[in-house]
């Protein structure tokens, strides 16, 4: 297996990525080991968030992971079609590397796990709980051009601003850790571990693929957040690769490189259009070459799966409280 080289451990983006918050201290990203074991299954009760008027709250379900590791069984997804896991099935040996994928109706419901990654750093997708926590703590222009900088070019420094414009260390991870119980990932009522955030790296946070898919599902759902989502549909051409190729999506992407092997983890998630309404899909990619590209390849022959078979897609919808 082979590594970054000192090329692609540069900053990949203007206005800041991962890759330039790794070489400096006191910014909020320290690196860490990146966990990916195979997956279990993991049984969840989930909050419903109001959905369009008429509709009943979605009935609670289940994770379903698909299993990757053999062959095959139909049936084991319900809430996905059958030929969406077996061409997952057929990609995966194709993508050379460790992967992750977790899709799950806006507003509630099932959530369905393929791959083999499981949960790691959330390096810059924490951007968007930081930047709905300071809006709603700023709510004048003051701090949207932060916002906007985090969210449409994952602007580090900005990130920084924010984190700052909510008080102390302390008072600011209580903030951001709010967000994160308001979009259903507090320990009442679910199995599982909770994601706490980390206070003195924040985006060193563990985040795992099903608490970060249960998330987006809850996203549109939350009050003052529509600023957030809005950006999430304005990221810059240079980072839309994974979920940036399905048209209309809103999302937001983070990465970084492993303390020891060099290896990039990079991650997405975001909102996806599809004929009954929105589904949220969290993605996860470590290429066997180490490098950046590949992994951020990785992600874009995953979207472009989900793409296939978005008409056959359960979505949904829900309006803010």
């Amino acid at each position: 297996m082979s590594y970054c080289t000192a090329d692609e451990q540069r900053a990949r983006v203007t206005g800041g990525g991962e890759d330039s918050v790794v070489r400096s201290t006191g910014t909020g990203f320290a690196r860490r080991s990146v966990l990916g074991t195979a997956a279990l299954v993991v049984l969840i009760t989930l909050t419903s968030c109001s959905l369009l008027p008429g509709d009943k709250s979605a009935a609670e379900a289940p994770t379903v992971v698909v299993n990757t590791a053999g062959t095959w069984r139909p049936g084991l997804s319900v809430s996905i079609p059958d030929s969406l896991a077996a061409d997952f099935t057929q990609l995966q040996p194709q993508l050379a590397g460790q992967v992750g994928m977790a899709i799950m109706p806006v507003g509630g419901g099932r959530t369905t796990v393929f791959g083999d990654w499981v949960s790691g750093i959330a390096w810059s997708t924490i951007k968007v709980p930081l930047a709905i926590a300071a809006l709603r703590h700023n709510p004048q222009e003051g701090i949207f051009e932060e916002a906007q900088a985090a969210i449409t070019v994952s602007d580090n420094y900005a990130a920084e601003m924010l984190w700052e414009s909510l008080g102390d260390g302390l008072e600011a991870a209580k903030a951001v850790q709010d967000i994160l119980d308001e979009a259903g990932d507090a320990t009442t009522g679910v199995a599982g571990p909770r994601t706490t955030l980390d206070y003195q790296s924040f985006g060193g946070t563990e985040w795992s693929l099903v608490n970060q898919v249960r998330f987006a599902s809850r996203l549109p759902c939350l009050p003052e957040t529509s600023k957030v989502t809005e950006l999430m549909s304005s990221i810059t051409p240079e980072q839309a690769w994974g979920l940036g190729v399905l048209q209309g999506t809103a999302y937001k992407g983070g990465w970084g490189p492993d303390d020891e092997t060099g290896i990039y983890t990079v991650r997405q998630f975001g909102l996806v259009p599809v004929r009954s309404g929105m589904i949220a899909v969290a993605l996860a990619a470590q290429a066997d070459s180490g490098s950046f590209e590949d992994a951020t390849a990785i992600l874009s022959r995953l979207a472009q799966l989900i793409g296939r078979h978005a008409t056959n897609l359960h979505g949904g919808f829900c309006t803010p409280q």
